[in-house]
């Protein structure tokens, strides 16, 4: 999800609300106590130089249970991070902790903010030897040639 995104949909919320792909929600008393860029410049096993920039949100849980931070208020951050950091319109990248400090992209499922699973990859997989991914296929799904009809195989 884009910044621009995000920004349209705070404003048509009555709260805000994180869950992990994998159902559980992000405590609802959370807070945002970061806003930024994130800028990675960096080479793959083939050589290549990579440049990559994302909105980063660090979602933090404290003691104080009966917090709850708005559709406006995350606005006014936004708004503030933009002004005073030059943040443009950007993917975000949402950081939380739970084992440890994980990256999620971010998505919407029409009620709440979804943390979306990343994963690495090569970006050079030609380069470092991992073979192409093989398409399978049922044998059944493969077409008989004309030159097998009537026993002649």
């Amino acid at each position: 999800m884009k910044l621009s995104e995000i920004k349209t949909l705070l404003p048509a919320l009555d709260n805000v609300a994180f869950r992990l792909e994998n159902g559980d929600f992000v405590p609802e008393h959370f807070h945002i106590t970061e806003v930024g860029i994130v800028t990675r410049h960096f080479i793959d096993c083939g050589g290549t130089i990579r440049y990559e920039q994302v909105v980063s949100f660090q979602l933090w849980n404290a003691d104080d249970f009966e917090h709850r931070l708005k559709p406006q208020k995350l606005l006014q951050i936004i708004q503030l991070s933009e002004n005073k950091l030059g943040i443009t319109d950007l993917e975000i990248e949402v950081e939380y902790q739970s084992d440890t400090i994980g990256r999620y992209g971010l998505g919407f499922n029409g009620h709440y903010f979804i943390l979306e699973h990343k994963a690495t990859a090569c970006l050079a997989q030609d380069a470092c030897g991992i073979p192409a991914q093989k398409v399978k296929r049922n044998l059944t799904d493969l077409k008989t040639s004309s030159c097998c009809g009537g026993g002649n195989c």
